[in-house]
């Protein structure tokens, strides 16, 4: 991470570790590597935030997601997750999140051209 100030409250992710192979035992839980992005959710009463990694705010690029955690059933929460759009096949594919995430961005700048 850079020198620059992080959001205030901003918990930065768990990272993977690279091993020759996965830990075994009850006490591990493994997940399916996802081709996407990853965000972590901080919800903290009716305000929500959503972070890229190092700590950049993504609020605005992923709306649906801010407004899902928004209605979570809790009064804060942190969620360390990873956004990913699936393609017409099922299947998360990057191509569709860029896509997905050019038009957004296409509309919040022609918004603000008004």
């Amino acid at each position: 991470m850079s020198n620059r100030m992080l959001p205030i409250g901003f918990i930065p992710p768990c990272l993977p570790t690279k091993a020759s192979t996965p830990p075994s035992g009850a006490l591990w839980l493994h997940e399916i590597k996802h081709d996407g992005f990853r965000v972590i959710a901080r919800k903290d009463g009716t305000k929500v935030r959503l972070y890229s990694r190092p700590g950049n705010d993504l609020t605005y690029r992923f709306p649906l997601i801010a407004e899902t955690v928004a209605g979570l059933p809790s009064r804060s929460c942190v969620i360390d997750g990873e956004t990913v759009a699936c393609g017409d096949d099922g299947k998360p594919s990057f191509d569709v999140l860029r896509q997905r995430l050019s038009w957004l961005l296409g509309c919040q700048s022609n918004l603000a051209s008004v």
